[in-house]
């Protein structure tokens, strides 16, 4: 008999992660379609000097690339973040119900709840498993929406792109500023995960209402204040690690490693260089993330 409790246990614990894995794959895809054209515009103000904004680098971009342009790359990320907030949500409800097992145990007698030092570290290990697909998936996509316009253009796609940049050194050379996007990985959704739980806690408590009931609009207001949360927290993180992705390679490398460019950023823009482009990356991250809250939330109350 315990054996077979066993096996039932497993049995509903893996469709409970498959139900997580497929929400997070739903959301992801909001996700891309809805912050495309604004991850464009930061990666162009964090890895050029071009432009004086964010709304001239719209303009320009606009001007010069056409409408087309604010959705270039954007294969690599829509198969890509796909995935990764698959991989997100996945990993963070995995952690998120290992930590009630374990609070289970000491306290047999309490309904499992977490602390919200846990909350951010199944945030944190969320971030982590992440940062094996959305390192290479982000350079490739930094690569495509920084190289030149028309005929001086670098790639023709995300596979000759993928290509060229194996063949610098390989695997290496795809997963270039790995060492710093794991530690943005870590500390966005640590972060990302922890301010959604405990807005969403809170409203629970004070409206003594189970989460279920609480609406699709408070869901959305409190993922996308989730979101601003995310990149406030973690954008320096962000910006070397774009600087780092769009670097050159042999005698056109600029940064030896990730603290090499944190220095000479430093050096040469000072505090405000770790900010740049921060402007359009708050504008998109409450639409970008309510909708990736929104859209998980519904998918999964639809398929519990």
């Amino acid at each position: 008999m315990a054996e077979f409790d066993e096996v039932v246990e497993g049995s509903q614990g893996l469709t409970r992660t498959l139900k997580d894995l497929f929400a997070g794959a739903a959301g992801g895809v909001a996700q891309v379609l809805l912050g495309q054209p604004f991850d464009i515009v930061k990666v162009r103000l964090q890895t050029t000097t071009q432009y004086t904004n964010a709304l001239d680098a719209a303009t320009q971009i606009y001007r010069n690339e056409g409408a087309s342009a604010f959705y270039k790359g954007t294969l690599t990320p829509l198969i890509g973040i796909g995935a990764c907030v698959s991989i997100q949500f996945g990993a963070f409800h995995w952690a998120r119900r290992a930590f009630e097992t374990r609070n289970s145990a000491a306290s047999p007698l309490s309904a499992p709840t977490l602390s919200y030092t846990q909350y951010y570290l199944s945030g944190a290990f969320a971030g982590l498993a992440n940062s094996v697909i959305s390192g290479p998936i982000e350079h490739v996509r930094i690569r495509l929406q920084t190289q030149p316009h028309g005929a001086a253009r670098l790639y023709s796609g995300p596979l000759d792109c993928i290509r060229k940049l194996s063949a610098h050194n390989g695997v290496a050379g795809l997963y270039r500023g790995e060492a710093v996007t794991i530690l943005r990985e870590a500390q966005a959704y640590g972060v990302w995960f922890l301010t959604f739980e405990y807005l969403m806690n809170a409203d629970a408590a004070r409206n003594n209402v189970a989460r279920k009931d609480i609406s699709t609009a408070k869901v959305a207001l409190y993922g996308g204040l989730a979101g601003e949360a995310l990149w406030l927290a973690s954008y320096p993180f962000d910006v070397v690690k774009s600087k780092m992705q769009s670097d050159g390679f042999g005698a056109a490398q600029r940064y030896g490693g990730m603290r090499d460019c944190f220095a000479q950023t430093w050096a040469a823009e000072g505090f405000r260089g770790f900010w740049k482009g921060l402007a359009p990356t708050l504008l998109r991250a409450m639409p970008v993330s309510a909708g990736t809250f929104a859209v998980v939330e519904m998918t999964m109350r639809l398929i519990s």
